[in-house]
């Protein structure tokens, strides 16, 4: 008997199989996913789609996958290395008043700061002046610089620098303390000389100061700011010898600068305050901001 021919109702549908470019964006979709790289699927195809409207190459197709999101990761290193900082103050060289004391202030020297190349070489910095002549600000905001360049920098006045290390002593932990102030890249101590609060805080100030700086070494940045000379450290510290070391290590082979100019704060202080629209539309009055 003849075989009847198969109908339309009766024949088999081949069994559909994904396209290979398909295959190819599930297996980039995993390499991303393996990567930690968070981008989603209808991220991806609108990159996709863009890169064959423009007809981008393969080297701009990764580009514009890859640079947001690497781009997000290293802002997110930057902002937890500023926190891991501790700054006292959230202050960049921008919007710095260079012409106050144009005198005293090497604009060029303190920009050349903040690229990070003295933390590099391993160099140590000093900047000394009388209060209120941007110190803090500098000292400050090349800090939050350096993390920008991937620096690791840790931000403390020496109050509590020592304060901390008296504590420390109490619980025998010293040894850890000194290696934790020891990793840094760049340790920015503040106020050294302010209004002798170290001596009062502890009577081992000498010593414990010494410790920080001879354990950090030639190789790692340490920066000192001081409103007092070189020549009264001896009797600040009240250790004629220990002073001696501690400047020994300092300063040689620093960077050395000394801000012998106005006072920012002293000026802002007999400004007019500045009038601010409030919430009814008047104006209130707003206080002058410090510089340092």
């Amino acid at each position: 008997m003849p075989r009847s021919r198969p109908t339309m109702s009766n024949r088999r549908t081949p069994p559909s199989h994904p396209s290979p470019s398909h295959d190819l964006r599930q297996r980039i979709l995993e390499y991303l996913q393996t990567l930690r790289i968070p981008m989603l699927a209808a991220e991806l195809d609108d990159v996709l789609a863009e890169a064959e409207k423009q007809r981008w190459g393969a080297l701009e197709l990764l580009s514009h996958v890859l640079g947001p999101q690497a781009d997000l990761r290293r802002q997110r290193t930057i902002d937890r290395k500023i926190r891991e900082a501790r700054f006292r103050e959230p202050v960049t060289l921008e919007g710095f008043d260079w012409i106050f004391n144009a005198q005293a202030i090497d604009r060029q020297q303190i920009e050349t700061l903040a690229t990070g190349e003295f933390i590099r070489r391993g160099n140590n910095l000093v900047i000394a002046g009388q209060s209120g002549v941007g110190k803090s600000r500098i000292v400050q905001s090349v800090g939050r610089a350096a993390c920008a360049k991937g620096y690791r920098v840790r931000y403390i006045t020496s109050a509590d620098l020592l304060r901390d290390l008296t504590a420390c002593l109490a619980d025998h932990s010293l040894h850890d303390r000194l290696r934790y102030y020891s990793n840094f890249d760049l340790l920015a101590i503040d106020e050294f000389g302010f209004d002798r609060i170290e001596r009062t805080e502890s009577s081992q100030a000498a010593s414990l100061l010494y410790k920080v700086v001879d354990n950090r070494g030639p190789n790692r940045s340490t920066a000192m700011v001081t409103n007092i000379s070189f020549e009264a450290w001896a009797d600040y510290l009240g250790d004629a010898p220990l002073a001696m070391a501690i400047l020994d290590r300092l300063v040689d082979g620093a960077i050395v600068i000394k801000i012998e100019g106005r006072s920012y704060r002293a000026h802002r202080a007999q400004l007019p305050p500045t009038p601010l629209p409030d919430k009814d539309g008047k104006t209130a009055k707003q206080l002058p901001k410090s510089t340092e």
